[in-house]
């Protein structure tokens, strides 16, 4: 996956302050992109959607989440 132009990077603190948020709020649904993502990567960041492309932009929920925060 390619970084979209004029993404910049995130903090490995900030990604994975946004994932705990966003997984906050889905907590208890099973079978989303969140609970499948923490499942298969039994909750090692560095397995995690968000580590999957450079500067932690991997996961889209975070980008989007990040993307519109002013």
């Amino acid at each position: 996956m390619k970084e979209k132009a004029g993404r910049a990077p995130l903090s490995k603190d900030v990604a994975l302050q946004l994932c705990e948020e966003i997984r906050q709020e889905k907590a208890g649904r099973p079978f989303t992109q969140c609970w499948g993502c923490v499942k298969f990567s039994k909750g090692d960041p560095t397995k995690m959607c968000l580590s999957s492309a450079p500067g932690y932009r991997g996961c889209k929920l975070i980008n989007e989440r990040h993307d519109r925060a002013p």
